[in-house]
């Protein structure tokens, strides 16, 4: 049973004791959202590419909190967000409910998100005049989309934990769904990793990481 557990900062996240690991670092749920996810995939890319709309791909949607920060986040620039999830073993209304993630963003983006949770499991659904949401209850794998996306944040738990979420297969698959000029990041950095990303023809950037972690990765197509 999925466990809810005060992280440093304040924030929350889950416990998940067949995998063995949070779903976000214990050093902080929220600022590690805000600065593997937020600031340095989407706000970098819109940094480098101005645009009025951008696409999002998340491996692992888990609690939602990268998407609601990064939904806040466009709704708040005027940037229209489309934005997906892939989700094997989505949460359900409850533990959603029960992470307190309403305190970090616009009332309204919580109450569109807690009513459109379950139909975004089944299709784009849309949360506001910004923002569009679909939840692939899916295996990485399994996952399949005729668009390309300009950010993919990639936050499967660890390799340690789930080592198939981290091979070439997983890789590639993955990046398959970038687009070129487009931004890959993790709150990981491995050496077996950056050589996966350069071989795929991605250019890598060691960049500090969130609290708790030195470094992460960001790669660019």
């Amino acid at each position: 049973m999925l466990e809810l557990v005060k992280t440093a900062d304040g924030s929350n996240t889950l416990y998940n004791p067949q995998v063995g690991e949070n779903y976000h670092s214990r050093h902080g749920a929220l600022q590690e959202s805000q600065h593997v996810f937020l600031q340095s995939g989407l706000q970098y890319f819109l940094d480098t590419h101005p645009a009025k709309a951008v696409s999002v791909l998340e491996v692992g949607f888990g609690t939602g909190l990268n998407f609601l920060l990064t939904a806040d986040y466009c709704t708040q620039q005027n940037i229209s967000l489309t934005y997906t999830g892939i989700e094997a073993y989505p949460l359900n209304d409850e533990l959603v409910a029960g992470t307190g993630y309403e305190q970090y963003i616009p009332a309204g983006l919580w109450e569109a998100f807690r009513a459109n949770y379950q139909a975004a499991l089944i299709n784009s659904t849309r949360l506001n005049l910004a923002c569009q949401l679909q939840i692939a209850n899916s295996k990485l794998l399994d996952f399949k989309s005729a668009i390309k996306f300009d950010v993919i944040y990639f936050d499967a738990f660890a390799a340690i934990h789930q080592p198939e979420m981290w091979n070439e297969e997983a890789i590639g698959h993955t990046i398959s769904f970038l687009k070129e000029g487009g931004v890959f990041v993790t709150y990981a950095i491995t050496g077996n990793l950056k050589r996966m990303l350069k071989t795929m023809g991605l250019q890598i950037q060691k960049i500090p990481g969130a609290a708790g972690k030195r470094e992460m990765l960001r790669a660019t197509r």
